[in-house]
């Protein structure tokens, strides 16, 4: 039987790509994005499998319509896929207020609303994938973008809460954490409407030189990115954490080498902050329950 997948911005980039692949897979999508006309030219190639929903995924109003239409339509949601996001770069003082909750609006708090309003269909069902499209920027920090990296460290983290939470109910959750993809991505001119300040040049100068230069080419593939989606959402023994691109597998191995050798060096301190009667909640089955262990 064919999934019925809710992909968000579905028009551009790889949403676009994981669009495109899941109807050739055969499945069906609600695709949505804020001009669902861009999708014109895949409903007329798929017009039993797509339907294009209009949508702002800041919009919680929205949100609830766009998912009850889907399920009036198709009368399930297999597949949810939080796609929908955009970065700026430039020292964290120069951001307006505007900037910085739009960022965290369209790439942190969205996708929690869109999860909580899918999860109420999914567990009814007693099944159900949910796929976050995070970014290798939500593993490993980089200047000029921590407002960015800042929403995509908390989609990691929700989404790994989240895979316990729901595991019982047969939904499985996956955090896609792409690289760089050769997507319209860094080429986005608002991506860019931040003032640069004095004292940032070797940090936050040096990474948006690195985009706007003509000197950045990225090695991800969007159309093997959908394939490798729709062979995730057929895996019965999916990830909580799926990196795309060599090169962020390269970034994540030696930010964690990186960060296992500082935790070592500063054990001593750790320890020292232990009650003296402290019991040793790693070795308790109080402990085992608390971080998640399996027995």
């Amino acid at each position: 039987m064919s999934k019925v997948w809710f992909i968000t911005g579905s028009s551009r980039g790889l949403g676009r790509s994981f669009t495109e692949a899941v109807l050739a897979s055969g499945d069906k999508v609600a695709a949505t994005a804020r001009n669902p006309e861009d999708l014109n030219d895949l409903l007329e190639k798929y017009p039993e499998q797509v339907y294009p929903l209009q949508l702002d995924v800041t919009s919680k109003d929205q949100i609830v319509a766009a998912v009850e239409r889907t399920i009036e339509k198709f009368g399930r949601i297999d597949v949810l896929v939080n796609n929908a996001g955009f970065g700026i770069i430039g020292a964290t003082e120069a951001y307006t207020d505007e900037q910085v909750r739009s960022q965290l609006e369209t790439n942190l708090y969205a996708p929690i609303a869109i999860t909580r309003a899918v999860l109420p269909y999914m567990r009814k069902q007693r099944s159900g994938r949910i796929l976050q499209i995070s970014s290798i920027g939500g593993r490993v920090g980089n200047a000029g973008l921590t407002i960015y990296q800042a929403a995509k460290f908390g989609l990691g983290g929700f989404s790994e809460a989240l895979a316990k939470e729901v595991a019982p109910l047969g939904i499985k959750v996956t955090c896609v954490e792409p690289g760089g993809f050769r997507t319209d991505w860094v080429a986005t001119s608002s991506m860019y409407d931040v003032p640069d300040i004095d004292g940032y040049e070797t940090t936050v100068g040096v990474r948006k030189e690195l985009f706007t230069g003509g000197k950045f080419t990225p090695m991800g593939d969007p159309d093997k990115a959908g394939k490798a989606m729709v062979e995730l959402a057929n895996n019965p023994e999916p990830p909580v954490h799926l990196v795309f691109g060599s090169e962020a597998v390269a970034m994540i191995k030696q930010a964690n080498t990186l960060r296992s050798e500082e935790m070592e060096k500063w054990l001593p301190v750790s320890f020292s902050t232990n009650a003296d009667d402290a019991e040793d909640l790693t070795k308790s089955e109080l402990g085992r329950s608390f971080f998640g262990a399996k027995k």
